[in-house]
């Protein structure tokens, strides 16, 4: 008899981990579905943009190690189209603008 606790304290522990565990990783995925639309825009006065030197048209960058034709779009950090906005995983839950820049900058590979 006592066996049949065990099995069953078990049995209802393992149920209780498992839909733990489940609900965890659904909450934990959550942000990481969220559209860049929805963050806001990282300011070039925020002190992440400022250490790393970020501005939001490349063009306009006076950081002698920017190299023309290097912007966000073209970053492996960022998640964004070509145009507009994406999120970066140097700056999370806000977006960058695809034509910035800072000096984190690394070509995408391939």
């Amino acid at each position: 008899m006592s066996n049949e606790k065990d099995i069953e304290s078990r049995r209802k522990f393992l149920k209780v981990a498992a839909g733990t565990t489940v609900a965890a990783v659904v909450m934990g995925g959550l942000p990481r579905f969220a559209r860049a639309a929805d963050l806001p825009p990282v300011s070039e006065t925020d002190p992440t943009a400022k250490a790393l030197g970020y501005v939001e048209d490349a063009s306009k960058s006076t950081n002698p190690k920017h190299k023309a034709g290097d912007d966000c779009s073209n970053c492996q950090f960022y998640t964004g189209g070509a145009t507009g906005r994406g999120a970066c995983q140097l700056f999370p839950g806000k977006s960058v603008a695809a034509k910035g820049w800072c000096v984190s900058h690394t070509p995408k590979k391939g």
